[in-house]
């Protein structure tokens, strides 16, 4: 009789337990999707603006018209070859780019780990401009030279992070100093260029949307919807390595192969967006924050920081062409958004006794 008295209270608290832990992740749930459909709506309103506003400024009903066969020769070539191709680029390169920065930020557990800032991006810049200035290489061997160029960045710098497997902090700290390295190499190689030709160079090395046509659109969208699944397949292993190795080997997760898997993934979707656009820079720096930010307690948010990423370039893509007083390239402004950033990470990290 008394032990069944001692169970029932017991019992009683373990349905509590049960109860609040359902709760909170229901919340969690909840507020993820309102997140994630917030920052849909907010990509929508802002590639629709986008469309609309211009020189020949273009009201929205005439805008959905033109996009579904209807308007007038005017209306269908601004619409469908100026500004339709370079709202979609501005969306795919941003969901690369911070789609890119959050899985190397989570997996190397390192707010610096972006592909900008540990030589990913430096990779597809080096082989880039190289091929560029010096073999004439243009359209879509130039792209494919900025994809192998980030892939081989990417194999070099894990190859010389690795000390029977790769921690996240001796990663970013070669990837540093080997994006250093390669930067160095991109301008040895402009500096030996015509000057016509460094200065196109130079425009594209800011990270530019400008002249881009369905010609960066379609190879981008395709090697994208491939690499979207595979990331999201990859991303299975990304909870149990967000614990460290050891208690991800504990749970039975494969460590150095699914490490390795989510950083290829990565490492080809900076690839891919540097080749239609450029290095567009801070875009994967700040998108894996901002999102996890919005949506706390749900690791790595994937989807929001590839929409997050998406929003980013979208504003600054706007703000470039309408709101300064000269057109900017894109990178730019994204430089002008993540620089401040930058700072006050490095001045936090100091504070807190781990920036060295």
């Amino acid at each position: 009789m008394t032990a069944t008295v001692l169970e029932e209270p017991h019992a009683a608290r373990v349905d509590d337990a049960v109860r609040a832990v359902r709760r909170t992740r229901k919340r969690g749930r909840t507020r993820s999707v309102l997140v994630a459909a917030g920052l849909l709506a907010a990509v929508v309103a802002m590639f629709a603006l986008s469309l609309c506003v211009g020189d020949m400024v273009i009201p929205l009903p005439k805008v959905l018209a033109t996009l579904t066969g209807g308007g007038d020769g005017g209306s269908q070539f601004v619409l469908l070859e100026l500004r339709l191709p370079r709202a979609l680029l501005a969306v795919l390169v941003g969901m690369g780019f911070g789609l890119s920065g959050a899985v190397f930020q989570s997996v190397l557990r390192n707010p610096l780990a972006s592909p900008d800032v540990i030589g990913i991006s430096s990779g597809a810049s080096a082989v880039a401009i190289t091929a560029s200035l010096l073999f004439q290489v243009s359209g879509l061997a130039l792209s494919a030279s900025a994809l192998v160029g980030s892939v081989a960045a990417g194999a070099a710098i894990y190859l010389l992070a690795w000390r029977q497997g790769v921690a996240g902090q001796r990663l970013v700290l070669i990837g540093v100093g080997f994006g250093t390295g390669l930067t160095s190499v991109v301008w040895y190689v402009m500096a030996r260029s015509d000057t016509v030709d460094a200065q196109e160079a130079y425009l594209w090395l800011t990270g530019t949307l400008n002249g881009r046509s369905w010609g960066q659109v379609w190879p981008l969208l395709g090697v994208l919807a491939a690499l979207v699944p595979l990331t999201a397949l990859a991303a299975r292993s990304l909870g149990p390595l967000q614990l460290g190795d050891d208690a991800a080997a504990g749970l039975g997760a494969r460590v150095e192969p699914g490490r390795l898997a989510l950083l290829g993934c990565a490492t080809a979707l900076a690839g891919v967006a540097t080749a239609a656009a450029g290095p567009v820079n801070f875009v994967a720096f700040v998108a894996g924050p901002i999102a996890r930010r919005l949506v706390p307690g749900r690791g790595a948010a994937l989807p929001h920081a590839a929409l997050t990423g998406a929003l980013i370039v979208l504003v600054a893509d706007f703000a470039a062409q309408h709101l300064l007083p000269v057109q900017l390239p894109v990178g730019i402004v994204t430089s002008i958004i993540g620089a401040p950033y930058l700072l006050l990470l490095l001045a936090r990290a100091n504070r807190g006794g781990t920036g060295g």
